[in-house]
């Protein structure tokens, strides 16, 4: 059983994942593998410096992050630019990690945590998408707090993403996430249990 979970930034995507991670699913998460292949000497560095040029390097060579998102962020083209090229490394590394669980024999619960979901290598690959979403002032709120962002700062973040809306037209499932962690886990857990009881291949 392959869950894809997607949201925008702010609605709590990790959170749900880190639920299921402790529920015994296995996560592969593309933010985690998109900073692997980003980093300096790596195909897709390669093609990002050759996209944005040496002015998004830092003096150690790694990617200055902040300044790239903030390239990207006023660019709808050069979002989309540095999107595709890390997106090609993210699904190929995703798709061996899948295909190596299943030669080893893994039954249970392989869970692909994606911002962004794209249809090749994340709708055409798992069984069900899970979106999270959560009221925009709140995904500001929190936006702001982890990253240390204005308030126009995570706004602005939240707009360049694709609308709610638009995410939870692909869903299966929809996670509202605007209250407790507590609730929240709550209703992961109850979804969880519930892929077992529907005849689906479960790791608990």
């Amino acid at each position: 059983m392959i869950i894809g979970v997607t949201g925008g930034i702010g609605a709590g995507k990790s959170s749900v994942s880190s639920i299921l991670r402790e529920l015994g699913a296995v996560v592969l998460d593309a933010d985690q593998i998109s900073r692997e292949v980003t980093e300096p000497g790596k195909q897709a560095w390669q093609q990002i410096i050759k996209a944005f040029g040496n002015d998004v390097l830092m003096p150690d060579q790694r990617l200055d992050r902040k300044k790239l998102a903030g390239i990207v962020f006023r660019s709808r083209q050069k979002r989309l630019l540095l999107e595709n090229i890390i997106h090609r490394e993210v699904t190929e590394i995703m798709k061996r990690q899948i295909d190596a669980l299943k030669n080893q024999g893994f039954d249970g619960v392989i869970v692909l945590d994606v911002p962004i979901p794209v249809k090749k290598g994340f709708q055409d690959t798992v069984d069900q998408i899970w979106v999270v979403t959560c009221h925009d002032e709140e995904r500001i709120r929190r936006v702001m707090a982890r990253s240390s962002f204005t308030y126009e700062d995570a706004k602005n973040r939240i707009n360049a993403q694709m609308p709610q809306d638009e995410y939870k037209k692909l869903a299966h499932i929809i996670i509202e996430n605007n209250g407790s962690i507590e609730a929240l886990k709550a209703r992961v857990e109850a979804l969880y249990k519930a892929i077992g009881s529907d005849g689906q291949n479960s790791s608990t």
